[in-house]
């Protein structure tokens, strides 16, 4: 075990409050088990060529143009994200980095934690950003697919990396993603695995596949993601499927068969987004198709009570987003918040909280000085043989995207 720093001797606050916050953390264990680091971070960045099933096609392109820059006199940023996915300090109520943030900067930010799932937030910001107008957002952060969408519908801005030259910093494997070619409108904030998790004490013997959810003592006790790629991955990966190569509507409907039966059955308790740890913490919920971070965090919350794996037969890997939206009246601000989080040991810093894949070069060397005990940690610096059993979901056309999305929401019951 590696020796941690007194926190009072810490030179750096903003680091005395994360190793405070995560004392005690400890990293799960990650199955192994095929592309490497670099082939397996750039395949996740490639799963962006979906549409709306309402604006399949062609890309659309918002009505009014940006919106005039504020920044210079107004000294705010607005930031939505999910849940779980910014260092928080439970005794202080408070972001340590983004609180370092305001002060080195002298910008308000003004962080929520708005974002439950992708489909759920399009659905409410998506008639405001085709008009072309302000979200109340200088920041949102979306999923490689819903990124790809938002960026060929025309609902972002094109970044001045003049203003973010940390992007220099961005991990070669995320940087030319065929949904933002050059990156001018996205930057990865994290990547990480969707696998299992259980409730140690509830399930000793613990789960090792995704048919072990469908076990009769798990009954109504069973929740599973409404992120489709995630969900429908694990599900194809049960069946064999190779979901990063070559399928189609014949193995996606045997996939979705297994989920319309367990959903019509009371095996499945319900399909969610991010709120899914609420019912782990509540117990109605003891097993679950989820994201590996939140299982760290909700474990480090509550005396270590779940266990995540990648399930036999595969687990996902994704990334989200940072972009800036149509109606952003701070773009510089949004982009210098971008250029500081992107400095590895700020990027260090939270990855030492969220336990998700940092895609800051620099961030694994930052780590020795900001937490030593998480340098190998293997959710947040996976080899590339810890990579060979997580899968990215393939590109899907729009007429795909359509498709598969109506199958997939009307057998959750969106």
């Amino acid at each position: 075990m590696t020796t941690r720093r007194p926190l009072d001797q810490h030179p750096d606050p903003r680091i005395r409050a994360i190793i405070k916050s995560q004392m005690n953390r400890r990293s799960l264990l990650l199955g192994a088990g095929g592309l490497g680091l670099a082939g397996m971070l750039s395949a996740c960045g490639t799963s962006g060529s979906a549409s709306n099933s309402s604006a399949s096609g062609s890309a659309t392109a918002a009505g009014p143009s940006a919106a005039i820059d504020k920044s210079a006199t107004e000294k705010t940023v607005s930031w939505a994200n999910w849940t779980l996915y910014l260092d928080y300090d439970e005794t202080t109520k408070s972001y340590p980095s983004l609180a370092e943030f305001e002060k080195q900067t002298g910008i308000k930010a003004n962080y929520a934690e708005d974002i439950d799932g992708n489909d759920s937030y399009y659905g409410k910001v998506q008639a405001q950003l085709a008009a072309g107008q302000d979200i109340g957002q200088d920041i949102i952060t979306l999923t490689d697919w819903m990124a790809g969408r938002v960026i060929r519908q025309g609902y972002t801005q094109a970044f001045d990396l003049a203003n973010i030259p940390n992007a220099k910093n961005l991990r070669s494997a995320l940087q030319n993603v065929d949904w933002d070619k050059g990156r001018k409108n996205s930057l990865t904030w994290q990547s990480g695995f969707a696998g299992i998790a259980w409730n140690k004490e509830k399930i000793p013997g613990g789960l090792k596949t995704i048919d072990d959810l469908w076990k009769p003592e798990l009954k109504g006790r069973v929740e599973v993601l409404d992120e489709m790629r995630d969900t429908m991955g694990l599900l194809m990966m049960a069946d064999g499927v190779d979901i990063a190569g070559s399928w189609g509507d014949t193995e996606f409907d045997k996939a979705l068969e297994t989920l319309t039966k367990q959903i019509d059955s009371g095996q499945i308790r319900q399909v969610k987004g991010n709120s899914y740890k609420e019912d782990l913490v509540s117990g109605d919920a003891l097993a679950v198709i989820c994201w590996s971070g939140d299982i760290t965090q909700l474990n480090f919350e509550n005396d270590d009570k779940w266990e995540f794996a990648i399930p036999e037969s595969g687990g996902t890997l994704w990334s989200d987003n940072m972009m800036i939206p149509i109606g952003s009246q701070h773009k510089k601000n949004a982009e210098e918040l971008m250029n500081y989080y992107y400095d590895p040991e700020v990027a260090a810093t939270v990855a030492a909280y969220v336990n998700y894949i940092s895609p800051v070069e620099g961030a694994k060397e930052a780590m020795e000085k900001v937490d030593p005990s998480l340098v190998d940690n293997k959710l947040i610096f996976p080899s590339d043989e810890d990579l060979k059993q997580v899968h990215a979901f393939r590109s899907l056309t729009p007429e795909e995207e359509t498709n598969f999305g109506n199958k997939f929401q009307t057998a959750i019951g969106v």
